[in-house]
């Protein structure tokens, strides 16, 4: 277990926090009336919203820029990006803030979050909300014909939470070096033994290492139904021997021979455009492109999945249980979910996120921002994308990071 989450269990060991029950809530109930919001965005004039986000990448901070600039100029609201470098910084500060009794004007307004993150504010009542449903964009989403965004890691997120981004784990290479990537684990380990060195993965916790950990899984167990439940110790050996078997014939042909990892997905992004490897796993189909139109990547890169599938999922915005700036939150949330915000994130140039909207669904005018979108040389179409495999619950998460860290993690 990471020291992240060693401090975030300690705290919740020492409040004595226990799950809540929390009542069901009907994501797509119109509870809210025109008034009602009008007075939300009055309220929210003034206010500044702390947004609480990774910033690891410098294009999607210059975008999460461009959305503090649209909301103050057009709602007055002024949002504060509190750059993280992991999600459990920002659920730390949420949860010391509880076991002080700090229950009102708290640090945090919204935080980019999903999986175990969410789960562990939803169990423990340190969330805002329902409000989902409180926002006029929220139709938008078509949840009913997307439940993939209205469950985090198959935790339900009964409206405590809004989907602002989609992911699915894609790989990426430069087709002037490899012709015919591996498309499952069992060729990629052939393919590491012909030419070893040539491909690594993010450093394990960092959410792209953890990723690779189960879109492998995933491939090579044959349990594959058992990891939308919880992990438990009758079933968690068993599940994951096929994972740990090919990590150890693979580790010592991955870069550096498995003595070192990059830091991040920008890192390794870094190594494919200096040639150091080949190959490279994103969890944003667009990415590829996006670096293409900054001259990051060679326009030779292109991007596939694998064929038994890809990992997917969304990542969500919540509002903690003692934001000081609910109504701003709301605000910006809401603008975040806004056809034109969501086409200004699908812009390759910009970020190249995928949608969460129901683009099908959309009026003509706003249908046309994504239809007309150029996604760039590298990027798959929707339909190329293959079959969707689903997050695992998270507690498959927290187990295959404390063993990888284990087994192979730096200095063991």
């Amino acid at each position: 277990m990471s020291s992240r989450r060693v401090a975030v269990f300690l705290i919740l060991m020492l409040v004595g926090l226990g799950p809540v029950s929390l009542a069901p809530f009907p994501l797509h109930a119109q509870t809210v009336t025109s008034p009602e919001w009008a007075r939300t965005v009055d309220v929210a004039r003034g206010q500044t919203v702390y947004f609480h986000a990774w910033a690891g990448s410098t294009h999607i901070n210059a975008y999460i820029a461009w959305a503090a600039r649209q909301v103050e100029k057009r709602y007055g609201v002024r949002m504060e990006h509190v750059k993280l470098s992991d999600t459990s910084e920002a659920l730390s500060r949420i949860l010391a803030e509880k076991a002080s009794g700090r229950t009102e004007r708290g640090a945090v307004d919204l935080v980019w979050i999903n999986g175990e993150n969410f789960r562990a504010l939803k169990e423990n009542g340190l969330l805002h909300g329902p409000w989902a449903a409180t926002l006029p964009n929220w139709p938008l989403v078509n949840g009913d014909a997307h439940p993939e965004l209205t469950t985090d890691f198959t935790i339900a997120t009964d409206g405590f939470e809004v989907p602002w981004s989609r992911a699915q784990v894609v790989f990426y290479y430069d087709s002037a070096r490899l012709t015919r990537p591996p498309r499952n684990m069992e060729a990629l380990e052939a393919w590491l033994r012909a030419n070893p060195g040539r491909f690594t993965y993010p450093l394990p916790p960092e959410f792209l290492g953890s990723t690779f950990l189960k879109q492998a899984l995933y491939d090579l167990t044959p349990f594959t139904d058992e990891l939308l439940e919880p992990a438990t110790d009758a079933n968690y050996d068993r599940v994951t021997a096929p994972l740990w078997a090919f990590l150890e014939r693979v580790t010592p042909l991955l870069w550096r021979r498995g003595r070192a990892y990059p830091q991040s997905g920008p890192r390794q992004l870094q190594l494919v455009a200096d040639g150091e490897i080949d190959l490279a796993i994103s969890f944003n189909p667009g990415e590829a492109s996006a670096a293409i139109s900054r001259y990051q990547l060679p326009p030779t890169v292109r991007t596939y999945v694998m064929d038994y599938g890809s990992l997917a999922n969304a990542s969500f915005l919540a509002i903690p249980f003692n934001a000081s700036a609910t109504e701003g939150a709301q605000v910006l949330a809401n603008f975040l979910l806004s056809p034109e915000a969501q086409a200004h994130k699908l812009d390759p140039g910009v970020w190249g996120a995928e949608t969460v909207l129901d683009v099908d669904s959309l009026p003509a005018r706003d249908r046309q921002l994504f239809e007309n979108m150029e996604r760039g040389p590298a990027t798959l179409a929707p339909e190329a994308l293959g079959t969707r495999l689903p997050e695992p619950h998270p507690s498959w998460t927290e187990r295959l990071e404390a063993e990888w860290e284990a087994r192979f993690g730096v200095g063991r």
